[in-house]
């Protein structure tokens, strides 16, 4: 494993806790000689993340799309700044940069961003681990969410065991080091 993709918020969010956790991902980072993908910015703790990394002279490739790179948040000091056309692409370069992936907590786009990497992963388009890093229980109701797919019908158990929701770095890393990717989803009529 060479680079970790990491999804979390433009925003620094109402808790000092998420900024000490991504200080902490960041740290955990440089420690394991993994490079940093991210989505490139220089704010909330999308920028925590960068400095903590950049702080070690570790590797950080940001990549943005022209629209927001336009609006003077690319951070920097990065190792490479990849600018592509859309979100879209964004998503999917950062997919294809990536050996895991990890979303601290964050809005909607940090959850469209997992949830994608989760999926694909279902249907074959990867096979790396995928972790929600969860201060104070921040994706406590996505992990039931995710249990009740289950319960329902529409998640497998071996699939839902492809996603580990943790407080603990001392876990995820250890979930990465082990980790199996799921056979690829099946359909049956």
């Amino acid at each position: 494993m060479k680079r970790i993709a990491v999804y979390c918020g433009a925003s620094m969010g109402n808790s000092s806790v998420y900024q000490e956790l991504a200080e902490k991902l960041g740290s955990w980072l440089v420690s394991q000689k993994l490079g940093l993908v991210y989505g490139g910015g220089d704010v909330g703790l999308m920028g925590v993340v960068a400095d903590t990394v950049l702080a070690s002279d570790g590797e950080v490739i940001g990549v943005m799309p022209t629209f927001l790179v336009e609006r003077e948040i690319a951070h920097p000091k990065l190792t490479e700044l990849i600018i592509v056309a859309d979100m879209h692409e964004r998503k999917k370069r950062m997919m294809d940069l990536a050996d895991a992936y990890i979303a601290l907590p964050g809005g909607p786009g940090t959850l469209e961003e997992i949830s994608e990497v989760i999926s694909w992963a279902r249907v074959g388009e990867h096979a790396n681990p995928c972790v929600l890093l969860n201060a104070k229980g921040y994706y406590d109701l996505l992990a039931a969410f995710f249990d009740n797919m289950v319960t329902e019908g529409f998640l497998s158990q071996d699939d839902r065991e492809k996603i580990l929701i943790t407080e603990s770095l001392d876990e995820m890393a250890l979930f990465i080091d082990n980790f199996t990717a799921a056979d690829v989803r099946k359909y049956e009529k």
